[in-house]
């Protein structure tokens, strides 16, 4: 059964491992997409923060890297139909949408010839996906980095998941970063595993240095889990972050609501064309940056205690796989 779910799953999705690159926005550029789609895995491109022409830009600088299926990752508390023409203009694969009412993407997506993901996080919404159209469902369990819309762990979530929604597969995500997360996965029911901590020490990943030395440094208890710690640009989105200055603080501050929380206003940093970032806004620490890094939002899940080395992609790939096949076969 689990070499069977994983391989329908590949035929489905057109790749040759049941490994999903999360789409982690601000730090997935397109050679980390197409890194991880010619290593096998199926690559998942985080645009929804891009204008239209943008996005048709990024997608076309994908294709001039791989020629393997790879998916683009939408918001739906930001749903854009422009951002779905240009996706289905550019002929691309796959669509993923997390977050919020999916309105007509889905059937929109599909008649465009695209395949679905949804992301869900109970099994009542794994089963809505499914009515909706959805050809997979990814269950992301509390532990995953980055935004966070359930509260039910990856172990309890998954087999829920894949007993509500019968035959369609189901990815699963959240504190997966090895080979032993994906064994496990599959054998709570999923055809896949959705991964993304583990590729923030990528050598293809946008990641500021200081971040990823954070990464590297930290262990499964260096993250904490927040309702709307950093909420600016994105407001009651809950989120994991690795801790930091930041979160210190305020916890210091007896966790005080937006708008009464310590150093509000502080310009942290600034992007390449002099943006600035304020304290407690949801801005992924990229490459570019300049300022102190250490105090923003720093997402990473409870694997994070798992990444330990710096490599190419495809070397995550295949340590990954590798180690799932030792223990169970796909």
């Amino acid at each position: 059964m689990l070499d069977t779910r994983a391989a329908d799953f590949c035929r489905l999705f057109a790749i040759d491992h049941p490994i999903v690159l999360a789409p982690m926005a601000g730090i997935v550029p397109p050679e980390l997409v197409a890194a991880v789609g010619n290593a096998g895995g199926l690559g998942m491109a985080p645009l929804w923060t891009c204008a239209p022409d943008a996005l048709r830009a990024e997608v076309r600088r994908i294709r001039d890297l791989t020629d393997r299926p790879f998916g683009v990752n939408l918001n739906m508390d930001f749903r854009n139909e422009a951002q779905l023409d240009a996706c289905l203009d550019e002929g691309v694969d796959i669509i993923s949408l997390f977050w919020g009412d999916t309105g007509d993407f889905v059937a929109r997506a599909r008649t465009g010839g695209a395949k679905v993901i949804i992301t869900a996080s109970t099994a009542a919404k794994g089963r809505e996906a499914v009515a909706l159209g959805a050809d997979a469902v990814c269950a992301q369990g509390w532990e995953a980095g980055g935004h966070v819309e359930g509260t039910v762990s990856t172990m309890a979530l998954v087999p829920a998941v894949a007993d509500a929604v019968g035959d369609v597969p189901v990815i699963a995500a959240g504190g997966i970063a090895d080979g032993r997360g994906v064994a496990a996965a599959l054998a709570l029911g999923a055809s896949a595993a959705w991964i993304g901590t583990r590729f923030l020490a990528a050598e293809e990943a946008s990641v500021h240095p200081d971040y990823l030395a954070r990464v590297l440094a930290a262990t499964e208890n260096d993250t904490g889990h927040h309702d709307d710690l950093y909420d600016i640009d994105w407001p009651d989105a809950p989120h994991r972050t690795l801790n930091n200055s930041t979160s210190a603080t305020w916890k210091a501050a007896g966790r005080p609501k937006p708008g009464q929380r310590p150093g509000e206003g502080d310009v942290l940093a600034r992007r390449p064309d002099g943006r600035e970032i304020l304290r407690y806004q949801s801005a992924s620490p990229h490459a570019t940056l300049e300022g102190d890094i250490e105090a923003l939002s720093m997402w990473a899940g409870q694997g994070v205690g798992l990444v330990a080395k710096v490599q190419p992609a495809a070397g995550i790939v295949g340590e990954i796989v590798d180690q799932a096949r030792e223990i169970v076969g796909f």
